[in-house]
């Protein structure tokens, strides 16, 4: 190859490779261009340097500068890089402008950040700000239905609410969501049952349970504000008063009957304590009339019983057996 040719190659390089780079970026650039949202060629070659789909980023700053929203390219880079879903942020921001909402797109960014892999977007929480939506209470994917609360007079009230609720848009950054929420009218409810004189008190004005749940401020720290919150549904549950006064008395009964046993127990613990000592006590005499005998042996060797005297006791002692036989009735003998 000549000297010629070689700086022909390398002029049809140094001139080709711009041309084709600019060609590969022409069309967004030019779209960019006509839509009245400029883009620098080396905006568009930095973005795809840093592996950013420039197309995209490109899209987003011509719908928000279409709908009068100038947002800076850099802008929207930085929150795509960050994570977030440039494309749903410019429409949240869009909606928002048409509804009169105070929305920059810092905090628009910051709520798509935030609503990330919790199934909602900044697109939905722009949208119930706009158009409150309705919360079920309790929540049934819970596997509850109701709510349930228990009155003075010991009586179940099962109770079904709807909570209507906007997006706060200043909040929602850091602020609790629905299940906060519903977790607050939800023992706001118990508790305004529980103060309750009785259950009829409930069913005639379920609407006092609404005015006493709303009163107590239970939006402060979330990211909603609580426009109402209606009762759907009263039903009245078991008689809990009922139940629990008869598991005591039940409870009283066992306690009785324990200690009734334990006296019994000692009732039959002292008998058999007293038939011992009887027992022990007819030893003693049987050891006691053993001893005769030898007594009266012992006063025949030494003088001091005769052969008479003898025969006297045992005279008497046939006259008492026989008396006694005379005097027992005839069904006895």
């Amino acid at each position: 190859m000549t000297s010629t040719q070689i700086v022909y190659l390398i002029v049809a390089v140094v001139i080709i490779v711009p041309a084709l780079v600019f060609l590969s970026f022409f069309w967004v650039w030019l779209r960019a261009l006509s839509a009245g949202a400029p883009v620098g060629i080396s905006n568009l070659v930095g973005m795809k340097i840093r592996q950013v789909p420039y197309s995209l980023i490109v899209d987003a700053r011509i719908t928000a500068r279409k709908a009068g929203i100038p947002i800076p390219i850099d802008d929207i880079e930085s929150h795509y890089l960050a994570g977030g879903n440039v494309v749903p942020t410019v429409q949240a921001l869009i909606a928002a402008q048409k509804a009169s909402l105070a929305l920059d797109w810092k905090q628009a960014c910051a709520i798509d950040l935030a609503t990330k892999g919790s199934g909602k977007s900044v697109v939905e929480a722009v949208r119930t700000s706009v158009d409150p939506k309705v919360i079920d209470c309790p929540n049934p994917a819970s596997g509850r239905t109701t709510i349930d609360g228990v009155a003075k007079d010991g009586i179940q009230v099962k109770v079904k609410a709807r909570v209507t609720v906007r997006t706060h848009l200043e909040r929602f950054v850091g602020g609790a969501k629905e299940e906060t929420i519903i977790a607050r009218v939800g023992e706001g409810i118990v508790s305004t049952i529980g103060s309750s004189e009785s259950y009829k008190i409930v069913l005639e004005s379920p609407d006092s349970i609404s005015k006493t749940v709303l009163a107590r401020g239970l939006d402060v720290g979330t990211a909603f504000e609580i426009l109402s919150i209606d009762i759907a549904d009263v039903d009245v549950g078991e008689n809990v008063g009922a139940k629990l006064q008869e598991a005591q008395a039940e409870a009283n009964k066992s306690i009785a009957q324990a200690q009734a046993e334990i006296r019994r127990a000692a009732a039959v613990a002292v008998e058999q304590e007293m038939k011992a000592r009887v027992q022990e006590m007819q030893a003693k005499v049987v050891e006691a009339q053993a001893q005769v005998p030898l007594a009266m042996a012992e006063a025949f060797r030494s003088g001091r019983l005769g052969v008479m005297d003898y025969y006297k006791m045992e005279n008497i002692q046939a006259d008492t057996g026989m008396r006694k036989a005379i005097a027992q009735p005839d069904d006895k003998k």
